[in-house]
C-alpha cells in the first residue's frame, strides 16, 4: 500500500503538471489537441486521486478476512477480503480482493469443502478449505480465528457485543449468508424486505448500494441513485457510513424535500409527527371514518386524479378543432394534431406534447410557407404578364402591372412575417398550468369534485371541501402534486432518478410509491421496512400484497433474526409483536444473552432514579443511552427536569447530530432506525395503550436497545405487559 500510495502521489503530480503544460499551449486557432490531452489527464487524475483516497481511508485496516480457495483447474489461492481492492503494481494480481466482488461471495455464503459461485452469467465451482477472520485496528492484527459454522456463530456475537456508534461501519465483516443473498440479489429488478426490528434492513440497504455501484459503475452515474430516508437525522447517521463502503455523489435526501425540488414548489408542511402526536394523545378513534389522509394515500385517490388529467387532457384537445393556416392556405389539419396530442404522443407529458406538436407546426409552416411564396409568386407573374400581352392600353397596362407588383410586394412579405410566429400564435391558446393551482382547484371546486369523485356521498365531498377551506398542505398531499407535475409537466431530468432506495418504507402510502414510479419512469426500487414498525399506519401501508401489486418483477424477502438485541430484551418486545393486527412472525435473536430487563416502578418521573441508572450504565461501559418517551411534549418535560437535576441530558430531534456522549431523551416516534447500547423507557403522564400505534410506538423503543433496558413507571401495565421473567 505504501508503494502504491508513493507511486500515486508521483503519478498525480505528474498528471497535474501534464494538464499545467496543456494549458499553457492552448491556442484559440487550434487547441483541439490541448484539450483532448487536458480531459484525458484530468480523467486520469481523478482515477489515481481516488485510488488514493480509497487506500488511505483502508490502510489502518486494509482487510478483514482471508480465504484459502482453489477454483476447479487452477492453482490454490490464498484471497484476502477488504473494503477496497489493491493489485500488485506490476504483476497485477490481486492482494486484496474487494468485498463486493464474485469471488469474495464465497466468504459471506460458502461453506468448508466443494462450492459453487456466479460471476455474470457464469457458475464457477471450486474448494474452500479454509475461511479467516482478522481483527485490526490502527494497522495492528489484535487476533485471527478460522471459522466453521460454530466459530462464525461465536465471531458474529464478538461483533454484536461491540458498541452501538461503531457496529454499523464495521458489519461488513459479519454479513449473514441471509442478509448477503438480498444485498447480492438481482440488480435489475426492485426487491422488497420485511425485515424484523435490529434484522440489518438499513444495513443491508446501504451495502447494496455499494454493491451496485461496484458492480454498474461503469455505465451509471451515483448522482442518479437516490436513497429516500425517513429523516435528516438518519441521513446524518447514515453519512459516515456511505463513504467508508465507497459510496459517493449519490442523492440523499427525504420524500418531503425530494419531491419539493423535483417539482420546483415550496410548501410549508404540517410536521407528520404532529399529526401522529395528536393521535397517540386523542386516541386513533379520534379519525373520522372518512380519513382523508388515509384517502390520499390510496390508488383509488390517483384514480380520480386521472379523471381530472383527462378532463383537462380533453379541454386542451378541443382546442385544436381549429385548422394551422397562413392567410387562407390551410398548412395542417387542426384533426392531425389532435390525434398527435391525445394518441401519437400520449406516452408524454401533457406540456411536452404540447412542446413537440409546436415543433411539428414550426416544421411544417417552414416546408409549406415556402410552397405557397412560390405559388403566389407565380401567379401575380402570370397576372402581370397577362396585364403584359392582353391589355392594349398603355396607361391600363402599367396601371394593372403596378397594382398586382404592389400587391405582390405587400402580400409576400406578410406572409413571411407571419409563417414565423405562426406556431407560437397558434399555441397561445395553451395556457400553461400552475402545478399547485390545479391541484388547489380540485380540493376546493365543489362541482369539479362532484363530477369527478361520484363514488362520495355527498355528506363526504362536504367534508373533504370543508378540511381544504383553509389552505394548509401535508405529506399526503405531496404525492399527488408529484404525480400531477409527472403527466402535466414531466420530472425534470436532474431529479429523474434511474434507482431508488427506501429505508422505512412501511410509512410510504401506496399512491406514494406509484407517483414516485410514475414520475420516475421506473421500478428499480430497492424497499425495507418492518410492518410492525408502522406507527404512521394510519394513513400508509399495513400490508405488502399492494406493493407486490404494484410492482409485479418485485423479489420479496423476510427477514427475521435480529442481531441488535439480546435474548431477553426481544423476548419482552415479542410479547409486545404477538399482539399486533399484522399478525407478523415472532422474531428471532440470534444467541447473545445480556441482563434481563429490569422494571423500576415510579409513581412520578424521578430525576434521582433515573440518575441511578444512568451511572450505572456508564459504569459498565455503555457509551450510546437513550431515555424513551412517548411524545415530545413529555421529552422536553423530562429533560428540564433532568438538567435541573444537574443531569447533562439532550432532547433529540430530527436535525440534531448524533454522537455526544451526554443522555440522550428520544420520542418514540423518532427512535425508529436507531439503536443505542442502552435503553430506558419511561412511562408516567401517557402511558402506552393497547391500541394499534401505541403498540407500535412500544415495539419501536423495545427493540432500540442492544445490551440493556430499564422500564420506569408506575406498573407494567403502562408498558402492556403482565410480568418480566426473572
Amino acid at each position: 500500500m505504501e508503494q502504491i500510495l508513493e507511486a500515486s502521489q508521483r503519478d498525480l503530480k505528474a498528471v497535474q503538471e501534464k494538464i499545467k503544460e496543456s494549458m499553457a499551449n492552448l491556442e484559440y486557432i487550434d487547441s483541439s489537441d490541448s484539450y483532448i490531452n487536458i480531459l484525458t489527464n484530468s480523467r486520469f487524475f481523478e482515477m489515481a486521486l481516488n485510488q488514493k483516497d480509497s487506500l488511505e481511508a483502508v490502510k489502518k485496516k486494509p482487510y478483514f478476512a482471508r480465504i484459502h480457495f482453489q477454483r476447479t483447474g487452477e492453482a490454490e489461492e490464498l484471497l484476502y477480503i477488504g473494503k477496497t481492492s489493491l493489485f500488485h503494481n506490476e504483476t497485477l494480481e490481486p492482494i486484496i480482493v474487494d468485498w463486493r466482488s464474485p469471488v469474495a461471495n464465497v466468504y459471506y455464503d460458502g461453506r468448508l469443502g466443494e462450492i459453487t459461485y456466479p460471476v455474470r452469467d457464469e457458475v464457477f465451482t471450486g474448494h474452500l478449505y479454509s475461511k479467516r477472520q482478522y481483527k485490526i485496528e490502527d494497522g495492528e492484527l489484535l487476533s485471527f480465528q478460522d471459522i466453521d459454522l460454530t466459530t462464525n456463530d461465536e465471531l458474529l456475537q464478538d461483533a454484536l457485543s461491540g458498541k452501538a456508534d461503531v457496529r454499523l461501519t464495521e458489519i461488513v465483516a459479519t454479513i449473514q449468508k441471509e442478509q448477503n443473498e438480498i444485498i447480492r440479489a438481482h440488480l435489475r429488478q426492485p426487491i422488497l424486505v420485511q425485515g424484523a426490528a435490529g434484522s440489518g434492513k438499513t444495513t443491508i440497504a446501504l451495502h447494496r448500494i455499494s454493491y451496485f455501484l461496484y458492480t454498474m459503475g461503469e455505465h451509471f452515474n451515483p448522482e442518479q441513485l437516490m436513497i429516500l430516508a425517513p429523516n435528516k437525522l438518519f441521513i446524518e447517521y447514515i453519512g459516515n457510513v456511505l463513504p467508508e463502503l465507497g459510496v459517493e455523489h449519490i442523492c440523499q435526501t427525504t420524500y418531503e424535500e425530494y419531491v419539493q425540488k423535483a417539482i420546483g414548489i415550496k410548501l410549508k408542511l404540517q410536521n407528520p409527527n404532529e399529526q401522529l402526536e395528536t393521535i397517540v394523545e386523542d386516541g386513533i378513534d379520534t379519525l373520522p371514518a372518512f380519513n382523508i389522509p388515509k384517502i390520499k394515500g390510496t390508488l383509488f385517490y390517483r384514480d380520480i386524479l386521472d379523471r381530472y388529467l383527462t378532463m383537462h387532457e380533453q379541454q386542451l384537445a378541443i382546442l385544436f378543432d381549429e385548422d394551422v393556416s397562413i392567410e387562407k392556405y390551410k398548412i395542417i389539419r387542426g384533426s392531425h394534431l389532435k390525434k398527435l396530442f391525445l394518441i401519437e404522443f400520449s406516452y408524454m407529458p401533457i406540456e411536452k406534447r404540447l412542446e413537440r406538436i409546436k415543433k411539428v407546426i414550426q416544421a411544417e409552416v417552414k416546408r409549406k410557407s415556402k410552397s405557397v411564396i412560390d405559388t403566389l409568386n407565380k401567379r401575380y407573374e402570370d397576372m402581370i404578364g397577362k396585364a403584359l400581352s392582353g391589355l392594349r392600353d398603355p396607361d391600363k397596362r402599367r396601371e394593372m402591372v403596378t397594382k398586382f407588383i404592389d400587391k405582390r410586394d405587400e402580400r409576400l412579405p406578410k406572409i413571411k412575417a407571419e409563417a414565423k410566429t405562426t406556431a407560437s400564435a397558434y399555441m397561445r391558446r395553451f395556457e400553461k398550468v400552475k402545478t399547485k393551482l390545479f391541484y388547489r382547484k380540485f380540493l376546493t371546486d365543489r362541482i369539479l369534485l362532484s363530477e369527478l369523485a361520484p363514488e362520495w356521498t355527498m355528506e363526504e365531498q362536504e367534508k373533504f371541501l370543508q378540511y381544504h377551506k383553509k389552505e394548509r398542505w401535508a405529506i399526503e398531499d405531496l404525492a399527488a402534486l408529484y404525480y400531477l407535475h409527472a403527466k402535466i409537466k414531466g420530472i425534470p431530468e436532474q431529479w429523474k432518478m434511474r434507482v431508488v432506495f427506501i429505508d422505512e418504507v412501511q410509512d410510504y402510502s401506496l399512491f406514494q410509491l406509484a407517483a414516485l414510479k410514475a414520475g420516475l419512469e421506473t421500478d428499480m426500487f430497492t424497499m425495507v421496512g418492518d410492518l410492525a414498525q408502522g406507527i404512521h399506519s394510519y394513513r400508509s401501508v399495513t400490508e405488502w400484497d399492494s406493493v407486490l401489486n404494484l410492482f409485479p418483477r418485485a423479489n420479496y424477502f423476510t427477514l427475521q433474526k435480529s442481531y441488535r438485541t439480546t435474548i431477553e430484551i426481544m423476548e419482552v418486545a415479542n410479547k409486545i409483536l404477538s399482539k399486533m393486527d399484522e399478525d407478523l412472525p415472532l422474531v428471532e435473536p440470534v444467541v447473545r444473552h445480556g441482563n434481563i430487563p429490569t422494571f423500576v416502578e415510579s409513581e412520578k418521573f424521578s430525576a434521582g432514579i433515573i440518575e441511578e441508572i444512568y451511572e450505572k450504565l456508564l459504569q459498565r461501559g455503555h457509551r450510546s443511552i437513550a431515555l424513551i418517551c412517548k411524545t415530545s411534549k413529555e421529552a422536553l418535560l423530562y429533560s428540564k427536569i433532568l438538567n435541573k437535576s444537574g443531569i447533562e441530558a439532550a432532547v433529540l430531534k430530527e436535525d440534531s447530530v448524533l454522537g455526544k456522549t451526554q443522555l440522550l431523551i428520544v420520542p418514540s416516534y423518532l427512535a425508529k432506525g436507531l439503536e443505542f447500547d442502552a435503553v430506558i423507557i419511561v412511562a408516567f403522564d401517557t402511558p402506552y395503550f393497547d391500541t394499534p400505534i401505541d403498540r407500535k410506538l412500544l415495539y419501536v423503543s423495545l427493540t432500540r436497545a442492544m445490551h440493556e433496558l430499564y422500564l420506569v413507571g408506575p406498573n407494567m401495565e403502562s408498558f402492556l405487559l403482565d410480568e418480566i421473567k426473572k
